[in-house]
């Protein structure tokens, strides 16, 4: 019996960064046609990095699907501008407008000078009191929410969530994927709100920056603040910027992408 191969490209893109080493790093592998879940998956979990998507061209657009080290989730940002970069500026795709299909509907991605502007759905959010929150965090919120993925916790000031240390494995064991914890943004910078997220029931201590996030914390901080266009940082150790702006039912992402590595999958085919 011998193996054969087949081989598909992979990039590794740190996306809201203007230069490597920061942003949220994520793989992408684009797809002729869809390989089986079970090895997207194994892929993802031998790139251990939050997010892999692997997107499949279906006429003059894409389907995209994310996949953490763990599951496949629903709605990722920072693998989506990623998947953008890949397609205008490593495979060339003409034009300045992609558009993916994906498991939370049709989403826009633009080239916007040098940068890339994503058109996303917006997170509704519902009050909630759960004691464990507090517990978890090891800091009272000022408010909690319940989002469609995530729970939001609202801090009091920026220094708390540099400094926050949460029991990972008590934030595991609450009913969301994760935990956003937020706050308005120090006077030092022309921000208006920071954060940081916890997603260690996916593989994922602590995101580096995380996309599909601001979707929940922008309408927050729109309402709170009075203001349609924000920018925000995401205090985690590599740290990221992202613009929003929130639109009715939507919210429009924006952030650069750098190319971080070229490469190469070969996965055994077995014949007789």
């Amino acid at each position: 019996m011998s193996t054969r191969f087949s081989h598909y490209s992979i990039y590794q893109v740190d996306a809201f960064a203007d230069a490597v080493f920061k942003g949220n790093p994520a793989a992408i592998v684009p797809l002729d046609t869809w390989l089986p879940d079970a090895v997207m998956q194994k892929i993802a979990m031998e790139n251990q990095l939050s997010e892999t998507a692997f997107f499949v061209q279906v006429g003059s657009g894409f389907d995209l699907r994310w996949f953490t080290p763990f599951f496949e989730v629903d709605l990722c940002g920072h693998a989506t501008l990623a998947a953008a970069h890949v397609l205008f500026s490593e495979l060339h795709l003409d034009g300045g407008e992609v558009v993916f299909k994906t498991k939370s509907g049709e989403l826009k991605v633009e080239r916007d000078n040098g940068a890339y502007r994503m058109n996303f759905p917006i997170d509704r959010l519902s009050p909630l009191s759960d004691d464990r929150v507090e517990v978890a965090l090891g800091v009272p919120p000022m408010a909690l929410f319940q989002g469609k993925d995530d729970l939001l916790a609202v801090l009091e000031c920026e220094k708390a969530v540099r400094e926050l240390e949460p029991d990972m494995r008590r934030i595991a064991e609450l009913d969301a994927r994760g935990v956003i914890v937020t706050a308005r943004a120090g006077r030092a910078e022309q921000l208006d709100f920071v954060s940081r997220c916890f997603f260690p029931k996916y593989g994922i201590d602590e995101d580096p920056v995380t996309g599909s996030a601001h979707t929940t914390m922008a309408p927050y901080w729109s309402e709170k603040l009075n203001k349609s266009t924000l920018r925000a940082a995401q205090r985690s150790p590599r740290g990221g910027s992202v613009g929003c702006e929130v639109l009715g039912d939507r919210v429009i992402l924006s952030g650069g992408a750098v190319t971080f590595l070229r490469g190469e999958i070969s996965l055994p085919l077995v014949a007789g």
